[in-house]
């Protein structure tokens, strides 16, 4: 089929929406559309061999064989037994909604499942009441998709082109079940482009999974490209989808190509593994950005505590508000182990692409959930590299993109090493644009940015290179630090003065267990002659002065919470006061003087706090048992540049002539 042909059926499909408008609004065409136009080409497909299941039905039906011997008789991986074709249902008008239904109810569970999950029967409902079933079935009757027309190969690009129309036109939602198809395209370039010479091994055999699929398109171009690399690759594509329309969207995409949708399972990831036990060579997803997983996480923090590092979340769970880091580890789980074989050559291994907004790349402190998981990651030297890309490229946020690219088979020249790509100046303006996607990638730079990424450890060495800037090359360890916790000496004076009488009061007043103190006035008139001291008393010289005090005002000892109530009062902090030490001789550190330090880990934090502390304030030190290793990857950090800021004479100057421009204008408003 040409692409005038292509685009020619498309419209005519697209067309329906005339016939919609008005009683559906305009992000709904796509739940009529879409349905029917599978139902349609499932009507084509199946039409050559319906006598022969409708003979194998009448045979085999209520037999426990029935089911095999209906496939078999089909030819298909789905079969319908009605006795109606759509063709023949829209001759009758008056029965079409009843003959409809019927017909769908015929299906083989797998097909009947798909426009289930469309909620195909109500969307008929709402056609036969708006007096529209009738003519959106005769048009769809009228379409020729018989296989020997349309081949699957087309069939599944004029229905990839249906899902893009329908997720242009519905883009306040469009994001959560649409990747744009530039995203995914560099996306699976970046992820296959290392392979490619082992995809073209004859009998080549590859397994892909999307854990998070959405309407399928990551499968599709992986599909697509490990085919256009080696035409006679078996490739087996396998996915996960919460939302009901999306997986029916995906697995009605396979049906429709030809290929057998079952490994398009239904239900949340997390909760629900459809794939367990499974391994796949290449795994890649957009999981929802900044969604939380409150509804599943009894299910998750059990599989976390019981499991540990044999289930999926061993490294760490992240924060209840993004699960991000969840679908990460989900997919590290299903990687195929390497092996080396005699001749020295490793086989197996897997290869993972993933979508990120910024916040896995830094979010969390150290030995927080998400640092223990990059932590988990950089140490197994998993981590290829991470590609920044530019702003704006997603339908429903123009917020930051990232590409994290993983694999436990590296190549030796990326062995212990991050590659970081900013591709963030990739990108072309949108005429016009879908929700909050203003921009997009264009084929060159997909191509541009494909090459950049095989090179990346020669562009990083050579200065001369046009694009050296945008790539930069890391020890894995490079991205951990020692969160040190830096402590300097609590230095009193003591000293009564009649603030401090207030507060002890007020404190002597307000404590549940203070309250019950009977003795208080008489302690407060014993520490009065105190007031007006000077200080410059030691503590042990201050606690004779209190003692004393209190024996002079009849006072006896006071109970433990009183004694440290009084000592609240009368310590001021001060710089010139008195170091105070613990029990055993310690010195006590000061809670409000005590600072963090992020040291790179192969750094010695004892160096740098001489090098970066003591100068400063020598009499700091570093509380060794608090010492907490966390990895973060500060990427923009890394291709940060200065720009210094304009002249102030330049901006004197603007100014004025703005300024004399807005005194013409008003001048004319005058006239």
């Amino acid at each position: 089929m040409n692409n005038s042909k292509h685009q020619e059926l498309v419209g005519f499909i697209w067309s329906v929406a005339d016939l919609l408008r008005g009683d559906f609004k305009q992000s709904e065409y796509g739940k009529v559309i879409l349905p029917f136009t599978v139902l349609r080409r499932l009507d084509c497909v199946l039409e050559q061999t319906k006598d022969e299941v409708r003979a194998a039905h009448e045979k085999w039906k209520g037999k426990p064989v029935e089911h095999q011997m209906l496939l078999r008789a089909s030819g298909q991986s789905f079969y319908n037994t009605g006795r109606l074709t759509l063709e023949q249902i829209a001759d009758d008008p008056s029965q079409a909604a009843k003959h409809l239904s019927a017909y769908i109810g015929a299906f083989s569970d797998n097909a009947a499942e798909v426009l289930e999950k469309y909620d195909f029967p109500r969307q008929i409902a709402r056609l036969d009441d708006a007096g529209l079933l009738y003519r959106v079935l005769g048009r769809f009757a009228d379409l020729d998709l018989h296989p020997e027309r349309v081949s699957n190969v087309q069939m599944g690009y004029v229905f990839e082109e249906l899902i893009r129309k329908f997720s242009e036109v519905s883009n306040e939602t469009a994001g959560e079940h649409f990747t744009p198809r530039e995203v995914i395209r560099l996306m699976v370039n970046l992820l296959l482009a290392p392979d490619e010479d082992v995809l073209r091994v004859p009998g080549t055999i590859r397994e892909v999974l999307d854990p998070a699929c959405g309407t399928g398109g990551m499968l599709t171009e992986t599909h697509d490209h490990i085919r256009a690399v080696n035409p006679h690759a078996k490739v087996v594509v396998s996915g996960q989808e919460l939302n009901a329309e999306s997986w029916a969207i995906c697995r009605s995409d396979l049906m429709i190509k030809g290929q057998d949708p079952k490994n398009i399972a239904f239900g949340n990831s997390f909760g629900h593994d459809r794939h367990y036990g499974g391994k796949f060579d290449y795994m890649l997803a957009n999981p929802p950005f900044g969604v939380e997983w409150k509804k599943v996480k009894d299910e998750v923090e059990t599989e976390h505590e019981s499991l540990g590092f044999s289930g999926r979340f061993g490294a760490g769970l992240p924060r209840i508000n993004d699960g991000s880091l969840l679908f990460l580890q989900h997919m590290i789980a299903k990687m195929k182990p390497v092996q080396v074989e005699e001749d020295g050559r490793r086989t197996g291994g897997s290869r993972i692409a993933i979508v990120f907004n910024g916040s896995p790349l830094f979010t969390g402190a150290a030995e927080s959930g998400e640092s223990r998981i990059r932590q988990w990651i950089l140490e197994n030297d998993w981590l290829e590299a991470i590609v920044a890309l530019p702003d704006q490229l997603f339908y429903n946020t123009g917020i930051s993109t990232y590409f994290w690219i993983l694999t436990n088979r590296k190549e030796e020249r990326h062995k212990g090493r991050v590659v970081l790509v900013d591709a963030r100046e990739h990108f072309a303006k949108m005429r016009k644009s879908l929700g909050d996607k203003r921009k997009y990638v264009t084929d060159e730079q997909i191509d541009e940015l494909t090459r950049l990424y095989a090179d990346a450890s020669t562009v990083a060495e050579n200065p001369e290179h046009p694009l050296h800037d945008k790539v930069k090359v890391f020890d894995n360890e490079d991205f951990g630090y020692h969160r040190i916790t830096v402590e300097r000496p609590l230095k009193l004076r003591f000293e009564v003065t009649e603030e401090a009488l207030t507060e002890l009061e007020a404190t002597l007043k307000t404590g549940k267990a203070l309250a019950k103190y009977e003795y208080r006035d008489q302690l407060l008139d014993a520490l009065r002659p105190l007031v007006g001291e000077k200080p410059g008393f030691s503590r042990t010289e201050f606690a004779g002065r209190l003692k004393g005090a209190l024996a002079e005002g009849g006072v006896g000892k006071p109970p433990a919470n009183v004694d440290k109530a009084i000592w609240a009062a009368v310590s001021v902090r001060d710089p010139e006061g008195e170091v105070q030490k613990k029990r055993g001789g310690a010195v006590e550190p000061d809670p409000e003087l005590r600072d963090y330090e992020n040291v790179p880990l192969k750094e010695d934090i004892d160096a740098y706090l001489e090098r970066e502390v003591l100068p400063h304030v020598p009499d700091a030190w570093i509380d060794h048992e608090k010492t907490k290793i966390g990895y973060e990857i500060p990427l923009t950090r890394h291709f940060y540049k200065y720009v210094p800021p304009r002249p102030l004479e330049e901006i004197d100057a603007e100014l004025d002539e703005l300024e004399a421009e807005i005194q013409n204008l008003l001048r004319k408003v005058k006239k």
